[in-house]
């Protein structure tokens, strides 16, 4: 048999020769592939980039006297197009647009993309559906602008049924629309702990971006922005719970996992420290402690957290840079603009705010979230 098989003058040879051809072929050209997927999307996106996480782009429009100077200073670049006469209808056209971009990265994007894309909104939607159970739970109106707000059909469907309903078919309603058991759980308490609300929401999110599929070649990456993300939530939750005085065990029930540098040994050790300082001395050995710790001082002046948080954020947007330099050839720049973009959004939506409300263009500055180096 074996004869008959390594012999080149019968068919049996030729047979086992081209399939170990085709498979060698396969496997070589499989990451190729993805390669070419990424080829146009990346060169596009790099070519837009994102300027308003840049402090030199950011400070030609945040001078403007009003909003309607601000909004043709804003629309002379060639990614925006934003209208609206107030503070609101402003910032809405602003989310508008990232909506559009991120449209416009599912459409130049593969296919095997749209899940992503997809849950990425699902994402946004998020503090929409927060803001209107807490509505619901303190028995305020839930403004119709949440709903309109809303992205997704669903999340305007889910934001309705809300509204429509008492308190007590809250965890019925967000069963039916696919919340897991540890939200639903949260209403059981007598007394309901907005943080650990939040924190339980975003833990949802965090798990559904980690279990999308993203083509061959990419999860590594896509993984590690993940638990960069998680790292960065558990340790804002951290920090602002701290700010409120929680003890340690009521810390630890806000965490949303274990993320991409900070173990659950080193979560539990920060959750047991005495104070915010102390909690950050507790990350060093960490990138984020780097990060934190030459805002300690903004910090101790100013008693907030929001000085911290936006020192994180900025942070965040350094990772995910390295993440879009070490995957460039696939998913790497589609993360670090599509991120990017929501961040230039909020830079955006601070500057409407600022003016609307006749803040000093310096003070407006101060609360940019910009890119490391930019």
């Amino acid at each position: 048999m074996l004869d008959v098989l390594f012999d080149p003058n019968n068919y049996p040879f030729w047979i086992l020769i081209i399939a170990t051809l085709a498979g060698a072929i396969a496997i070589i050209s499989r990451p190729f592939s993805t390669y070419v997927k990424f080829v146009y999307p990346n060169a596009k996106f790099e070519a837009i980039g994102n300027p308003f996480v840049t402090e030199k782009e950011l400070s030609r429009v945040v001078d403007n006297k009003n909003l309607n100077d601000f909004k043709e200073a804003l629309n002379g670049s060639k990614d925006y197009n934003v209208s609206g006469d107030n503070i609101y209808e402003i910032q809405h056209s602003l989310d508008d647009n990232f909506i559009q971009t991120i449209e416009m990265m599912r459409k130049d994007s593969s296919k095997k993309m749209n899940e992503f894309y997809d849950t990425y909104i699902e994402k946004l939607d998020v503090y929409l559906i927060k803001n209107a159970i807490k509505n619901k739970l303190d028995d305020k109106e839930i403004d119709e602008k949440i709903t309109d707000q809303a992205i997704l059909p669903s999340t305007k469907t889910l934001i309705l049924n809300i509204a429509d309903s008492e308190k007590e078919n809250l965890p019925e309603i967000l069963k039916n629309h696919g919340f897991g058991k540890e939200i639903l759980e949260i209403f059981s308490e007598e007394n309901i702990d907005y943080m650990k609300l939040d924190t339980a929401f975003d833990k949802h999110i965090m798990e559904k971006i980690s279990q999308v599929k993203v083509p061959y070649k990419c999860d590594k990456a896509k993984q590690r922005f993940v638990n960069n993300f998680i790292d960065i939530a558990n340790i804002k939750n951290t920090l602002r719970a701290k700010q409120l005085g929680y003890d340690a065990e009521s810390i630890e029930k806000l965490f949303i996992g274990e993320g991409q540098e900070v173990a659950s040994w080193k979560l539990k050790e920060i959750s047991e420290a005495d104070s915010v300082p102390q909690a950050i001395s507790s990350l060093e050995g960490t990138s984020y402690y780097d990060a934190l710790k030459n805002a300690i001082e903004d910090y101790n002046k100013e008693k907030s957290v929001q000085v911290l948080e936006n020192a994180l954020d900025r942070h965040f947007l350094k990772l995910v840079k390295n993440i879009s330099l070490q995957n460039y050839s696939t998913i790497g720049p589609t993360l670090r603009f599509i991120v990017s973009k929501e961040f230039e959004v909020k830079n955006l939506k601070i500057i409407t705010k600022g003016i609307g409300e006749g803040l000093s263009s310096d003070f407006i500055k101060h609360l940019f979230v910009l890119e490391a180096g930019a």
